[in-house]
């Protein structure tokens, strides 16, 4: 019955945005397509999650969310949204370092901050500075979709002159109509009494949806939305970060990026043994589980589907996790799983998979990096992977460390002729960045001694308590295996048509040639 419900809710939600998108249609653009940027108007007709925002932000009343998209489409192209780049901004206002992104919540949300001390209010330069705000929205909003900001209002130093009402609330709009579902919790960390008054009314801007999201805390009350790895010295934090410009920080990787390498301790044996230990564990699953495919297919199924069900119940997941078990397909290399890789405090928990898969006719060279590289070791973190092949990534807790939600992994691929593995590292100082395909995983906490993705077993011994986990792994393996049948199945269609196409001109070839035959041999 519950799933029924939900299958009926989900088909609801799917007629209202189907409804949402006529009724913009036949309403908004009939006679005023001019008001809005071409491109917006066709993300709304092909990206449903973009309408779902706003009819969730709306309660799901399609005449509120229509006020919204139009609303929010007619200050895309008033700002130029689509077209806003670094070059647009003036070069003054990335120096101050009065906005930027750096950090995350407790929560794994993106940290959105604004130094209140830096900003003046000035008529001259306030659509730039909303201009600049939207340009770091935009640019987010493109590498992370679908994933909340926390916004932190650092009124340290700060006084009367440096309260801008205008600006404000356009920075709330920016989340109320502009972004919808994109706001986490807006933080005002250390805001002197003076200005309570002008909170108050900043306040009722953000009307009943997200006054809830609205949080004061001191120095010493941060720390309960943000560690103190993220904060600066001046909250109580131990985070070394100094904004600078040029260049932009990476929104993902502003802490120190590094190739994982090798790590002479006394674990470090260990830790290889481990490793392949549950390598030769998971090939031999995975040859049992191919070899026995037609009797355990429905099994899978079964569990997968079991698995749904008791999902609730058997791990307690952060805000914003998404489904594992996914395959990103890149144009370079498949990507599984596709956003997340999950960590958890048991033995058999501390090991995850990567599988990339090339989908190229060529070489392709790759390496992983981490936000953490004390914490994780990467095996293999830097190789080659030739046409139509696989490799499998192993990703292991080091020593004692935890899993955090802020921790970040980064595969970069490119095409590359053949090279011995010493000249990877000339390769990748060379190859220009426009020829670099890069895709993001999050980290994934897990609370339960269920993972629910692939984690790798330590032993053969462990096989009984964890069929789960070899079933995830298995099947994940066997995702990554069709997606190569499929490339390999249309290249072989593709061959079939154009020998079909050529026995049919020799076929007309022939007739051809038997007519004019025939015909020239007829007394005239």
């Amino acid at each position: 019955m519950a799933e029924l419900g939900q299958h009926e809710g989900e088909q609801d939600i799917e007629k209202k945005i189907e409804e949402t998108r006529q009724r913009f249609k036949n309403e908004f653009l009939q006679d005023s397509t001019e008001k809005y940027d071409s491109r917006d108007v066709e993300r709304l007709q092909n990206d449903e999650s973009l309408v779902e925002g706003y009819l969730t932000w709306r309660l799901y009343v399609i005449d509120d969310a229509l006020k919204m998209i139009d609303e929010s489409l007619q200050w895309r192209k008033e700002f130029g949204v689509n077209d806003l780049t670094e070059s647009v901004i003036p070069k003054w206002m990335f120096e101050t370092g009065a906005v930027y992104l750096h950090g995350y919540d407790r929560e794994g949300n993106k940290l959105f901050w604004f130094k209140v001390k830096l900003h003046t209010k000035d008529a001259k330069t306030i659509l730039d500075k909303k201009k600049y705000v939207a340009f770091w929205l935009e640019r987010y909003a493109k590498k992370e979709p679908g994933m909340p900001l926390t916004v932190v209002f650092d009124m340290a130093e700060s006084g009367l002159s440096n309260i801008d009402m205008e600006f404000v609330k356009y920075i709330i709009n920016c989340f109320k109509v502009y972004y919808p579902k994109f706001l986490s919790k807006m933080i005002i960390v250390d805001m002197p009494w003076i200005m309570n008054a002008a909170w108050k009314i900043v306040k009722s801007w953000l009307g009943p949806e997200a006054i809830s999201k609205l949080k004061f805390a001191s120095k010493s009350e941060i720390q309960t939305f943000i560690d103190p790895e993220y904060l600066p010295p001046h909250m109580g934090g131990t985070d070394p970060f100094k904004y600078s410009y040029p260049p932009l920080p990476d929104d993902d990787f502003q802490t120190p990026i590094c190739d994982n390498g090798p790590i002479v301790s006394e674990d470090d044996t260990e830790s290889k043994e481990g490793e392949m230990e549950g390598k030769d564990a998971l090939e031999s699953s995975f040859n049992s589980e191919v070899a026995v495919k037609p009797k355990k297919v429905n099994f899978l199924e079964d569990s997968l589907r079991s698995e749904e069900n008791d999902k609730g119940d058997t791990s307690v997941r952060t805000k914003g996790a998404r489904k594992p078990l996914t395959t990103f397909k890149g144009p370079l290399l498949d990507v599984s799983p596709a956003e997340e890789l999950s960590f958890g405090s048991g033995e058999t928990e501390k090991k995850s998979l990567i599988i990339l898969s090339n989908v190229t006719k060529n070489q392709v060279a790759f390496k992983v990096r981490t936000t953490a590289p004390e914490k994780y070791r990467v095996k293999p973190s830097s190789s080659c992977c030739e046409a139509g092949a696989s490799v499998d990534i192993v990703v292991s807790l080091h020593g004692g460390s935890q899993a955090s939600p802020q921790d970040r992994f980064l595969v970069m691929a490119a095409e590359m002729d053949s090279v011995g593995s010493q000249e990877l590292a000339q390769f990748w100082k060379e190859v220009p960045k426009t020829k670099v395909m890069e895709h993001r995983l999050r980290c994934h906490l897990l609370e339960s001694a269920k993972p629910t993705v692939s984690p790798l077993r330590d032993s053969p011994v462990e096989a009984g308590t964890n069929g789960q986990q070899e079933l995830n792994t298995a099947l994940m393996r066997l995702m990554a295996c069709n997606s190569r049948m499929e490339q390999k199945l249309n290249t072989c269609l593709w061959v079939q048509k154009v020998l079909t196409g050529l026995v049919l001109v020799l076929v007309v070839l022939n007739l051809l040639c038997l007519f004019m035959l025939g015909t020239s041999q007829q007394p005239s």
